[in-house]
């Protein structure tokens, strides 16, 4: 064979082997995020995701803890994998924002609190019902001021929070709306 030939044949195959390998490298890209709001798949920390605030878990105290320093107690039971708990993690993240300072706010999932034993009123088994997301507000001496299961209305959990406080909400703090700013993420806008 010719050199010119020869040349003509290596470009050819170096050509072919690019296009093979450039042809493999499409075919083997990850597909697009498949994160949703609204179905039951696991698609990570949903505060993170869907809320915008990764630091409500895991919670700064337990509930023993907050009971026994006399601190109310705003329990929040969810599921990463559960389209509701998704959809209700702005109004977990507003909770942070409003009172944060003045409760011990406890998201806890789930999973860990199925089929075992009730410890007791220190015991986050003691209060969860079976299902998410579920929201039960304590005052600084345990009594339970509120337990409500779903998507429980914002005010709702203010007034409960507003008594076990002792603190009133500030004018204007009536209202609020969960407004979606994007495709995955939402937060609580209070109107005044």
């Amino acid at each position: 064979m010719s050199s010119a030939l020869l040349r003509v044949l290596r470009r050819a195959i170096t050509r072919l082997v690019a296009l093979l390998l450039l042809s493999l490298g499409l075919v083997a890209l990850p597909a697009g995020a498949q994160a949703s709001l609204t179905n039951d798949n696991y698609d990570g920390n949903i505060y993170a995701l869907y809320a915008g605030n990764g630091s409500l878990v895991p919670p700064r105290n337990s509930l023993a803890d907050a009971l026994a320093a006399h601190r109310p107690s705003v329990v929040i039971y969810y599921l990463d994998d559960s389209a509701a708990s998704k959809q209700f993690s702005p109004v977990v993240s507003e909770l942070q924002r409003l009172w944060g300072n003045n409760v011990d706010l406890l998201p806890l999932v789930t999973d860990p609190l199925q089929n075992r034993p009730d410890g007791g009123s220190s015991d986050p088994a003691h209060y969860w019902k079976g299902t998410v997301p579920q929201v039960v507000v304590l005052d600084g001496d345990g009594t339970v001021l509120l337990d409500a299961a779903g998507q429980v209305n914002l005010e709702a959990i203010n007034d409960a929070v507003s008594r076990a406080t002792g603190i009133a909400l500030p004018e204007g703090q009536a209202t609020s709306t969960t407004v979606s700013f994007n495709e995955l993420n939402a937060e609580v806008v209070t109107s005044r």
